[in-house]
């Protein structure tokens, strides 16, 4: 993918000394203007990871809250403060061409479902009153200012706090109550849109409901030109009984990248490929990142690594409310060199001093502030291991491993070091039900030298003294201290016979 970026020089440094004192003073410079931020975009020496204000990136987020932008009782502020404060640095917000009511997915205070009147999308409300939500009838012809306006509000507050929005501009109809309330529905619009059944809605079925369709994507993207921390999806879980056609998905992409195009720089185009783990098919060459939701073990990574995109995980649940459970899924997605991961919360930060229950009851997660805590501080971890820009998934550097039974280990590094090791047991559906103590022994291929070895327990975050490892054959082996669930090693050569083009064969 083509990148563009923008270089300014500063007035000081087009000045030329002069001697002597017949000179005259110059006058004053005018102060450059700062150089924009470009829009986070695939790593140019590896595609896999990310590259944001010129740095090595991995997302990493905890949130479920993709009501923040279209519910106008939601303080995203507060919510994106608490992102801030854990060390996280991902959000998913859907756009608002899609809501649902109370009740959906049998959710408590689910952000997606506003209070009558506080539905906020881009399109104006007309005169006419009968719209299913209790409103008046939508115009499909007429953007509303105030939507425009919050979504401003919110891309800013969320670049302030180093936040990066996913901002998913569609959603298929799961059951009629959400195609009821559609503004895309010709019974809620002015306009006479949208005369179809809801699994038609994101097809090329109707073309009149595709111009409208594009007309607000091409919409949106146009008001973020300048946005950097944003990057957009096409369509959450367009899989799901095959209510989204690929080739509807396709146009809609194109639209994208040609709106985009006017504006200063790209930003990526994502799409959501699949529940669990499988191979990406006919690729589309306009996207840059595939996501799965609840893929693991985190196979896909592996299975469409030679894409050369991103590959991220961006929703995860259904496996209880254990928050080692999300922190070790989290941990395998990573390590097996994925780009992004989130986990549900059942929390609502809204800005109120009470946190209620927000419990999906089939899809309940850890919410825990622990668990963000651990989140943020491996997502700081992987910020620190991407700074050599080619890490790569490394199974090949682990010889042995005892005991081998439901601990796998994975590893990442750069074809030198540093590697990081993390294990974890991984048992069916990552049920963490109980307390695991373990001893490992590790044996790892690495080139000859001296390396700093740090241990880091992954629940409290803390890291132990660094020790030193001297070792002069083509293997090192490690003993780990006792640990819970799982542990996290890191390795930094001191010195080393490996340079940086050096490959390792699987033992």
């Amino acid at each position: 993918m083509s990148s563009r970026r923008a270089f300014l020089l500063s007035p000081a440094a087009l000045l030329l000394g002069c001697s002597g004192t017949s000179t005259p003073e110059a006058p004053p410079q005018a102060e450059a203007e700062p150089e924009p931020v470009p829009p986070l975009r695939l790593h140019p020496e590896n595609p896999h990871y990310f590259e944001y204000k010129r740095k090595p990136t991995v997302l990493v987020t905890s949130g479920e809250h993709y009501g923040a932008l279209l519910n106008s009782d939601f303080d995203f502020k507060t919510y994106f403060a608490e992102l801030e404060i854990r060390g996280l640095n991902h959000t998913r917000v859907f756009a608002g061409t899609y809501f649902e009511v109370p009740g959906n997915f049998n959710i408590g205070d689910n952000t997606l479902a506003p209070a009558q009147g506080r539905f906020l999308g881009p399109w104006a409300r007309s005169e006419t009153p009968g719209a299913a939500d209790g409103g008046a009838k939508f115009d499909l012809t007429r953007w509303d200012p105030a939507y425009f306006a919050r979504l401003h509000e919110l891309m800013k507050e969320a670049e302030q706090r180093g936040i990066v929005v996913e901002l998913t501009l569609f959603c298929p109809y799961y059951n009629d109550t959400m195609w009821k309330v559609s503004p895309f529905n010709a019974a809620n619009n002015v306009n006479g849109v949208g005369d179809v059944d809801r699994v038609d809605a994101l097809t090329l079925k109707s073309a009149p409901l595709v111009e409208a369709q594009k007309a607000v994507a091409r919409k949106i993207v146009s008001e973020l030109h300048a946005t950097p921390n944003l990057y957009f999806e096409i369509c959450n879980e367009p899989y799901i009984r095959d209510l989204v056609s690929d080739d509807w998905q396709r146009q809609i992409a194109a639209v994208i990248a040609e709106a985009d195009r006017e504006g200063p720089a790209p930003h990526l185009i994502s799409q959501n490929y699949a529940n669990g783990s499988k191979t990406v098919e006919n690729p589309n060459p306009l996207v840059s990142l595939y996501n799965f939701h609840y893929t693991r073990p985190p196979d896909a990574v592996a299975m469409n690594y030679g894409l050369n995109v991103a590959i991220g995980m961006n929703e995860t649940g259904f496996d209880g409310q254990a928050d080692s459970t999300y922190r070790i899924q989290g941990w395998d997605f990573l390590m097996a060199g994925g780009c992004r991961t989130t986990t549900w919360t059942i929390r609502s930060l809204s800005g109120t001093r009470r946190e209620t229950c927000a419990t999906r009851r089939s899809r309940s997660a850890a919410a825990s502030e622990l668990l963000r805590r651990q989140l943020g501080s491996w997502c700081a971890s992987t910020r620190c291991l991407s700074s050599r820009w080619l890490i790569q998934p490394s199974s090949q550097r682990l010889r042995k491993a005892r005991p081998r039974e439901r601990s796998p280990l994975l590893a990442l590094s750069t074809p030198s070091t540093p590697i990081t090791v993390a294990s974890s047991p991984r048992l069916p559906r990552y049920q963490v039900a109980r307390t695991l103590h373990r001893d490992a022994t590790l044996t790892l291929n690495l080139p000859a030298g001296v390396y700093a070895v740090t241990w880091a327990d992954p629940k409290s975050t803390a890291e132990l003294t660094p020790q030193m490892l001297d070792h002069l054959r083509p293997s090192a082996g490690l003993a780990p201290p006792p640990y819970t669930e799982d542990f996290a090693v890191t390795l930094r050569a001191r010195s080393s016979s490996a340079d940086n083009s050096a490959t390792i064969s699987p033992a």
